[in-house]
């Protein structure tokens, strides 16, 4: 069985839903990350639900016990090593599913995804995502490009497995969703060109990473 999140049209940028773009929904104490490299704010990515495995899966991100929330620095894209889980040029932070709500969003840097997309959760009888998403492309009509990644699950690499280490108690960290560019070149997220993101966390430690490959 495979979860596929899959394109449910543009979104509220605000909503407490699964969603890639708009603003994050934060803590209280939540400060916006800054890259590493140049020092400045990163681009939000998108919000996940991070649960325990067989969970229902609804669209609102508040049914999780947890949010995990994806930031990748875009203000020179490929000079600061976005891609690596652990270079500094991008974050995934792990919240509670409660007592969020939005950031104020910096005025400089590329902060933002030029489109809030709404997301579904699809269930399909098939292990392999290539095969998963072709199915539901073929069953819905849809362009698989309106397949936006996986939730849950096991990923599916376009390299080599990579699962990082979690920092603090040094165990491979527990995979949470792959995402797909977007629908939409015009507004999709930068994987270096037809890329694909992967992002982790563990729970018990309250840590996330992120990292891509193409």
């Amino acid at each position: 069985m495979t979860t596929l999140m899959t394109y449910a049209g543009p979104a509220d940028d605000r909503a407490p839903v699964i969603r890639t773009g708009g603003v994050p929904l934060v803590p209280a104490a939540f400060t916006w990350p800054l890259c590493a490299t140049c020092s400045g704010p990163m681009m939000f990515l998108a919000q996940l639900p991070v649960d325990d495995p067989g969970a229902h899966v609804s669209g609102s991100v508040t049914d999780a016990r947890h949010i995990l929330s994806v930031f990748m620095c875009q203000n020179d894209p490929g000079l600061c090593e976005e891609w690596d889980p652990f270079a500094g040029g991008n974050q995934a932070f792990l919240f509670p599913g409660s007592g969020l709500a939005a950031v104020v969003v910096p005025t400089d840097g590329v902060t933002l995804v030029p489109e809030t997309c709404g997301i579904n959760c699809a269930a399909v009888d098939e292990d392999d995502y290539h095969t998963a998403r072709s199915q539901w492309s073929q069953a819905h009509g849809r362009p698989v490009r309106d397949v936006l990644g996986q939730l849950a699950g096991t990923p599916s690499w376009l390299q080599a497995d990579e699962t990082p280490a979690c920092p603090s108690c040094g165990r491979a960290m527990g995979f949470v969703a792959q995402l797909e560019e977007g629908h939409d070149h015009r507004t999709s997220m930068n994987f270096g060109g037809g890329g694909r993101g992967y992002a982790f966390a563990c729970t018990p430690c309250g840590k996330g990473s992120f990292l891509w490959q193409c």
